[in-house]
């Protein structure tokens, strides 16, 4: 799912007249207006000519920054927003031009402690808050981020940035019903700002909590705005494959594999489709094209199942021992190895497996019961 964020700039500092050196003002004018116009290398030019007067113009300390900024040259554009603020220390676009290089690196302490710095000089600047509090989730800090976020929404009450960093959080930390609350806020109070990012993002609360219905909902009116768009598309099939709607699933899975055709997630996701629909070899053609693109262990589960529907238990179980490397913890693991000896008429052999699952802390309702049945059928003479 595409990430959300503020991207916004902060407004572009205005060269002021100067009557000691005129010509400074001129080229810092035309230096930002060639920045407002992305000529980006025509600004640098004239930033540079404004250092040969002035080295520690700060205006063209600035605009070098935000130049190469703009270039993605973040180590660069660092070391010209440093200088500026050794010269000029509580300058507040050098702080933040320099809080979004290191954001851009990554470096989201260090970002977080100069957009702090900044709001000593605007200590209301909702753009900066909302800022902090992306990075603040970026770093996993539910409690820090959420505080930010809550403190934008006091000084505007619907902040659209505010409302969908606040779900996306909450979606982080999968409390989906959380995220919906904030995200449909959003839908609400801003109605002619829902862009596909949203709708396939409310799609996937749904798909979390099971509701595929609601969620084949918001991805439709996702793909009603970008007809291949890879998430709504991933999000239909996957409802409908919720749903056992395998005809439905695999209609979206195969839109997905004609614009990506070696994609083995989807691959392995199309013939477990198949699969589903008994049309066994379709679905084993294609787990086999995963495998042939990168080893994929639920293409060569999948290629279990097909073996054991075919009879063939023997070759299903060392696929299925296999795939046990990969995934030991895997509930359904246990439940169709135990299905495989159980179809070779060895009801003790099934035993031990489910018996050895549970023993190892893994439990789910379906393991249980299977347990429990096998365990009369052993007991009974």
């Amino acid at each position: 799912m595409d990430d959300f964020e503020d991207t916004r700039e902060i407004h572009i500092q205005e060269p002021t007249e100067r009557e000691d050196r005129p010509e400074i003002t001129e080229l810092s004018q035309r230096g930002y207006h060639c920045l407002k116009e992305k000529k980006y290398e025509e600004a640098l030019n004239f930033f540079h000519k404004i250092l040969q007067i002035e080295p520690e113009n700060n205006y063209a300390l600035v605009g070098l920054g935000d130049a190469t900024r703009k270039q993605g040259k973040y180590e660069e554009a660092i070391r010209y927003y440093e200088t500026c603020l050794t010269y000029h220390p509580q300058n507040s676009y050098a702080l933040f031009g320099l809080a979004d290089c290191y954001k851009a690196i990554r470096n989201f302490g260090k970002a977080i402690e100069l957009w702090i710095q900044y709001l000593q000089h605007d200590a209301k600047n909702v753009t900066v808050l909302t800022r902090i509090a992306d990075a603040y989730r970026k770093v996993k800090n539910l409690q820090k981020s959420k505080e930010m976020y809550e403190q934008v929404l006091v000084i505007e009450k619907d902040n659209p940035y505010a409302l969908i960093g606040l779900g996306h959080l909450y979606f982080d930390f999968k409390e989906y019903d959380k995220a919906l609350h904030y995200w449909e806020r959003m839908i609400q109070a801003h109605p002619d700002s829902i862009d596909i990012r949203l709708l396939t993002s409310i799609g996937n609360c749904f798909r979390k909590l099971k509701a595929y219905r609601r969620g084949i909902e918001y991805f439709t009116r996702a793909l009603e705005k970008e007809k291949d768009n890879f998430y709504a598309l991933f999000g239909l099939a996957d409802c409908y494959r919720g749903l056992n709607q395998h005809e439905q699933s695999l209609l979206y899975w195969n839109k997905i594999l004609a614009n990506d055709p070696n994609n083995k997630v989807i691959l392995t996701r199309a013939g477990d489709s198949y699969r589903a629909m008994g049309k066994l070899e379709e679905a084993e053609e294609l787990y086999r094209k995963a495998l042939n693109i990168e080893y994929d262990a639920y293409a060569v589960l999948g290629l279990a199942l097909i073996a054991k529907e075919q009879g063939r238990y023997q070759e299903a179980l060392s696929s299925l021992e296999e795939f046990h490397k990969t995934d030991p913890k895997n509930a359904r693991l246990y439940v169709e190895i135990a299905d495989c000896y159980l179809r070779m008429g060895n009801t003790k052999k099934a035993l031990e497996v489910v018996s050895s699952a549970i023993k190892s802390g893994i439990h789910t309702p379906h393991l249980t019961e299977l347990y429990e049945k096998l365990h009369r059928e052993v007991k009974e003479p």
